[in-house]
């Protein structure tokens, strides 16, 4: 994210830190990715460290609640760091085994090594090579034996309220912010489209089939991090057992990098699958960025991003 909590100040962070016998010598406030906050750390001892600190009441994958997010959140940071797979950007445990930290009522951190290298941007194109490479870690993740502490995936909707809400409440001015009628107004011309996507995905989940897997998630180039040696996949708060088309969507546009990827892995791809999580996805951001609408806000690096996001993307829910 870009904005930085005002709770979150340095003195808040440097306490929590000290759970992994961290004392920051500099702190810096890293204004990257879109969800999560992030710092850079440095100690008088150790190289960087990579400070993460999630908002529990925007993890809807990990729990509708606080509580709920924080215990799904803590499985999934377990998970990571559990995984034999030297791809994986894993969490560091702190002393007493934990790899997760309350903050407060509202937010979790967590701390992990400082990575020089680079990562895209969720939209940006893959290579070929790229695609063959990230296919590669890949079929590696979904053979590997899923720790204990790996969640369970549902394919269902987790902002399912969300949406249903947004949609009753068309009729009434909405007032969070200076977004808030410009998302109603907008949410009244798509709302024929958006009933009509819900149907398919209600189909499209009822007929799902398959063998769960250890999947990431979400392995899209924002979140592959290029070093000189090797590449990793970051952002594991996504983990979870599921059928292997909930990773295959984002990065198999075609049907060699599909067959490409049964060949290797042995698991044939369900392309009704492929579309459930293509849609789903779409689906939850829509809901994300209206729930961020209706709620109290203002106008920023971050509600003009998730603006151009909704506007986007129930344009490409109407054309699909």
């Amino acid at each position: 994210m870009k904005d930085r909590p005002p709770a979150l100040t340095d003195e808040v962070l440097r306490e929590a830190l000290h759970a992994w016998h961290i004392t920051p010598t500099s702190l810096t406030h890293a204004p990257v990715g879109f969800g999560d906050h992030h710092w850079t750390a440095t100690d008088d001892h150790s190289p960087r460290w990579f400070v993460t600190v999630a908002d529990l009441t925007g993890k809807p994958h990990c729990g509708p609640t606080p509580d709920l997010a924080w215990h799904g959140l803590h499985q999934a940071m377990a998970t990571a760091a559990a995984l034999p797979l030297d791809f994986v950007a894993a969490p560091l445990r702190t002393p007493d085994g934990h790899t997760l930290r309350r903050l407060g009522s509202h937010y979790a951190i967590s701390v992990f090594p400082y990575l020089d290298g680079s990562t895209g941007d969720f939209g940006d194109p893959l290579t070929p090579a790229d695609r063959a490479e990230l296919l590669d870690l890949l079929a590696s993740l979904h053979h590997t034996p899923p720790p204990p502490t790996t969640p369970p995936h549902r394919p269902d909707l987790p902002s399912r309220t969300q949406l249903n809400t947004a949609l009753s409440t068309l009729r009434g001015p909405w007032t969070g912010g200076p977004f808030a009628e410009p998302a109603r107004d907008l949410l009244t011309r798509h709302a024929t489209t958006l009933q009509r996507r819900l149907e398919e995905f209600d189909h499209r989940a009822a007929t799902l089939r398959g063998r769960p897997v250890l999947t990431h998630g979400e392995p899209h180039p924002g979140n592959l991090l290029r070093t000189r040696h090797r590449r990793y996949l970051l952002d594991w708060d996504t983990v979870a057992l599921a059928v292997p088309e909930r990773d295959l969507w984002l990065l198999a546009p075609d049907a060699g990098d599909l067959a490409r990827y049964t060949e290797i892995s042995g698991h044939p791809v369900d392309p009704s699958a492929l579309e459930l999580y293509r849609l789903r996805w779409a689906l939850e951001d829509v809901a994300a960025f209206l729930t961020w609408f209706r709620a109290p806000h203002t106008r920023t690096a971050d509600t003009e991003q998730a603006w151009t996001g909704l506007a986007g993307t129930l344009a490409e829910l109407g054309d699909g």
